[in-house]
């Protein structure tokens, strides 16, 4: 729908927003309206250089064609049932995602924080089953981010920020190790842990890679304690990082990982993946989602994945990520630039990422703020040099302004 179409102007129309909806975002003042490619459009047509992707959904680019077609297909057909018959989409989808990162079941959900809160479920439910009723511990990292539900935000390592703030208590049953800090986990193992879980790249803690070796550690501390290593994959998952999954570039398995953003293209879909072993704990009645497994979502998905993998954008993630952060090392008062694929972080050596990213949607560009003093850019995997090369030029100028005032 277009501003045109409402009769409305485009004051009245933000005027309504602020009227009846509850605002937790920070609204920028332009209607998008529509999108294509690597760009987002206004109600005056003025274009915005996207290196928000949908906050990391958009991964095969703004209104994908083969998406598109794919859920105009769909509709025609069928757009919503229940879980109990067998539908095509659902099918397709579950066998392209598992053969592909080497999982056996799924478990289709609606958002990410959903799909931890399955896979927290899945997990509990395993411990309690094979251990006993106090095996249902589970250790996170500091500064990660799994979602706003309770669970979720339970096992969230940020107790004392506004993501649980005013929401107290949290659920018990967990406890938060340093990240990248293989001793700190294992200290916080008890008799009664049965996972750990982590994000195998902090998106919201500051775009923080793990390393090699405490990947390999987290495997080899669950495999000798019999716990499970649980991977959070909801921002780095379907090519972000420069693998399928992030955890394919590391070449160690979890024993189940959770999905969503980039695996829908656009539509709100995701999914907990995991090992036979675990999953069979999930039996009828034990969870369940009226919308989890949509025909139009999965539909939607496995055009999404298909384009991801067809056209190797995993590939051009990486080789463009590094770009990217050889350009950000280059700009002024950028104390580190990081990141792993195309999830990219750069911190400044003063704090102005929030003028930043304010100077740079003045100047046409999208990026967003972690904190006063990290910019991260989580563009659509279509990306190209000559657009970072555009971003590099904005980024520049939003800076220098940004420092002027500091």
């Amino acid at each position: 729908m277009r501003l045109k179409d409402t009769g409305l102007t485009a004051q009245e129309l933000k005027d309504m927003v602020n009227k009846y909806m509850v605002e937790t975002y920070e609204r920028y003042d332009f209607i998008a309206e529509r999108a294509e490619g690597m760009y987002l459009y206004d109600e005056e047509g003025n274009a915005y250089l996207d290196f928000y992707g949908g906050v990391a959904v958009n991964s095969c680019g703004n209104r994908n064609p083969k998406v598109i077609a794919a859920i105009k297909d769909q509709l025609d057909d069928i757009m919503h049932t229940f879980n109990y018959p067998y539908t095509i989409p659902q099918a397709l989808l579950a066998k392209k995602i598992c053969d592909t990162i080497g999982m056996d079941k799924i478990f289709y959900q609606n958002s990410g924080t959903e799909a931890n809160e399955c896979m927290i479920k899945m997990a509990r439910k395993y411990g309690v089953d094979n251990f006993g009723p106090e095996r249902y511990h589970i250790i996170t990292a500091k500064h990660g981010f799994h979602g706003r539900t309770y669970g979720a935000m339970s096992a969230t390592g940020q107790p004392d920020n506004a993501i649980q703030m005013g929401f107290k208590p949290m659920l018990p049953g967990f406890d938060y190790a340093e990240y990248n800090n293989l001793e700190d986990f294992k200290s916080k193992v008890t008799e009664n842990t049965i996972a750990i879980m982590i994000e195998p790249v902090q998106g919201e803690g500051g775009v923080h890679p793990a390393t090699q070796e405490f990947i390999e550690g987290l495997r080899k501390l669950c495999d000798e304690k019999d716990m499970l290593l649980l991977f959070d994959e909801v921002q780095t998952g379907w090519g972000r990082t420069g693998a399928p999954m992030a955890y394919m570039g590391y070449g160690v398995k979890p024993d189940a990982v959770s999905m969503a953003k980039a695996v829908g293209g656009g539509m709100p879909l995701a999914a907990c993946c995991a090992t036979e072993k675990v999953a069979k704990e999930f039996t009828a009645g034990t969870h369940g989602s009226t919308y989890g497994g949509h025909c139009v979502t999965c539909a939607a998905g496995l055009a999404s994945v298909t384009e991801i993998l067809d056209n190797n954008l995993s590939e051009n993630a990486k080789e463009m990520g590094e770009y990217m952060k050889q350009e950000l090392a280059k700009l002024p008062h950028v104390k580190e630039a990081r990141g792993r694929g195309l999830l990219v972080g750069c911190e400044y050596d003063i704090p102005i990422a929030v003028e930043v990213k304010h100077g740079c949607l003045d100047r046409m560009a999208l990026i967003t703020a972690i904190g006063d003093s990290v910019n991260r850019m989580i563009p659509p995997l279509i990306v190209t040099k000559k657009q970072i090369d555009e971003l590099m030029l904005i980024m520049r100028a939003s800076i220098e302004d940004a420092a002027a005032k500091y």
